[in-house]
């Protein structure tokens, strides 16, 4: 008598679902998730790569982590607002307010009245509170939209000035001059490349000028025989002044001296300021505005500021980020180098390499040619893939054929992962 086909003893797929764990993983991941791993188990025990008591086993190690395909990693590279991998980091107090806002809020409620209320007050409360010489204070949902929304407030239909030697170009190949276009303004390029006065604006002046705009180049220098317009002598000339700053620094910082700040902007004339919130000021992607109250309440009430609003928990993270303790990003930028070297050197000293120095970069086009003194531990170039594949995933920096993990932008509290990560890269490329 023959043997009975073993595929006969693959569960059934509504017994499996009714497991406790898989059951679990249904409410944590949902259920489209889980099933699509149970048949794949199921599959792979058709085909005999798996026997069929080992299904329920295979599609729990199949299933993913999380509900996101976004993967936490560790930032090694030593840029400290780095891009491609999330920008600012949220302080804890930021991440708590998004859990807290993750559910029914009062961002636009007033509960003493039961009446509806400014949205986002309290976040709007604590940007005028961190730059007290703003009239008022706006948010949208990133600093190209704060520059769309000025602009076109104040000059659709007119002409923007512009100096040629700010005409940058922004991330993944976004171009001011296209950005300014779409919003229905007329670019007028004032002086040259490296050299504009303030005779240059003069004479562009018109009844069709709208504005004039002047743009931090946060992500180039150039240097030599040079000439720009100050905002005290721009904001003397009759009409409104836009500053860009970009990087979304509120206040003066000794070791950026060369990055303008939304506070001194507007203390030496500017009608508006328009920078990012995930950058320097360490919080959720945002656009800023800070400025003359009624410019900032003519943006409000236009129809563009609908399609360019945040959300609730943007609100919650910006204004934990500016009530909350130091964020991680100033953490990181003024970090000790001297702990810097004593952290990368137990790292490199439990895994058997070398430390070496290393200048970390502020990142995030902002602080080009600031240099951040410190240390990494250097390994194989190997590595670095190994690690990026890692649990945790670990993003180094390949430079002169080595692989320099960097702590700067490493939570401590994270440096037992890390140096695990290393260890188990080190084996994997050996």
């Amino acid at each position: 008598m023959l043997d009975p086909d073993p595929r006969r003893g693959i569960p059934r797929t509504d017994a499996l679902l009714a497991r406790p764990d898989l059951g679990e993983a249904v409410e944590r991941l949902g259920r489209p998730t889980v099933l699509e791993a149970v048949r794949t188990a199921q599959r792979l025990a058709r085909t005999g790569e798996v026997s069929p008591s080992a299904v329920p086993e295979t599609a729990l190690r199949l299933l993913p982590s999380r509900a996101t395909t976004l993967r936490p990693l560790l930032n090694a590279t030593g840029v400290v607002v780095h891009t491609n991998i999330g920008r600012a980091p949220l302080s804890d107090a930021a991440v708590e307010a998004i859990v807290a806002a993750a559910a029914y809020v009062d961002v636009e409620y007033d509960v003493a009245s039961g009446a509806r209320a400014q949205r986002g007050r309290g976040t709007l409360a604590a940007l005028r509170a961190a730059v007290p010489s703003a009239g008022d204070a706006l948010v949208v949902n990133n600093g190209a939209a704060a520059l769309v929304l000025a602009t076109t407030t104040l000059a659709a239909g007119s002409e923007v000035l512009v100096s040629r030697g700010e005409m940058v170009e922004i991330g993944d190949g976004f171009r001011l001059p296209d950005l300014l276009a779409s919003t229905g303004t007329r670019l007028r390029e004032v002086g040259t490349t490296n050299r504009t006065h303030l005779r240059d604006y003069a004479d562009a002046l018109g009844p069709d000028t709208g504005c004039i705009l002047k743009v931090h180049p946060s992500n180039f220098k150039i240097d030599g025989f040079t000439a720009s317009v100050g905002l005290a002598e721009l904001s003397g000339l009759g009409v409104p002044v836009i500053m860009d700053i970009g990087s979304g620094l509120l206040r003066p910082d000794p070791l950026l001296p060369d990055e303008p700040d939304a506070s001194t902007c507007l203390a030496e004339g500017a009608s508006l300021v328009t920078a990012s919130g995930d950058k320097l000021l360490g919080g959720p992607q945002a656009g800023i505005v800070f400025g003359q109250a009624d410019i900032v309440q003519r943006m409000r009430r236009h129809p563009l500021a609908r399609a360019l609003r945040v959300d609730k928990l943007t609100l919650a993270a910006l204004e934990a980020t500016l009530r909350g303790p130091a964020h991680p990003v100033m953490r990181y930028l003024h970090a000790d180098p001297t702990r810097l070297r004593e952290r990368a050197e137990r790292i490199a000293a439990s895994v058997g390499c070398d430390v070496v120095s290393v200048d970390g970069a502020v990142g995030g086009g902002g602080a080009p040619g600031v240099v951040l003194p410190g240390y990494a531990v250097s390994l194989p170039a190997a590595c670095a893939e190994a690690l990026r594949h890692g649990d945790p995933g670990v993003v180094a920096r390949v430079e002169r054929g080595r692989c320099l993990v960097d702590p700067r932008c490493v939570p401590e509290a994270a440096d037992a992962a890390l140096t695990t990560a290393v260890r188990v890269a080190l084996a994997a490329v050996s």
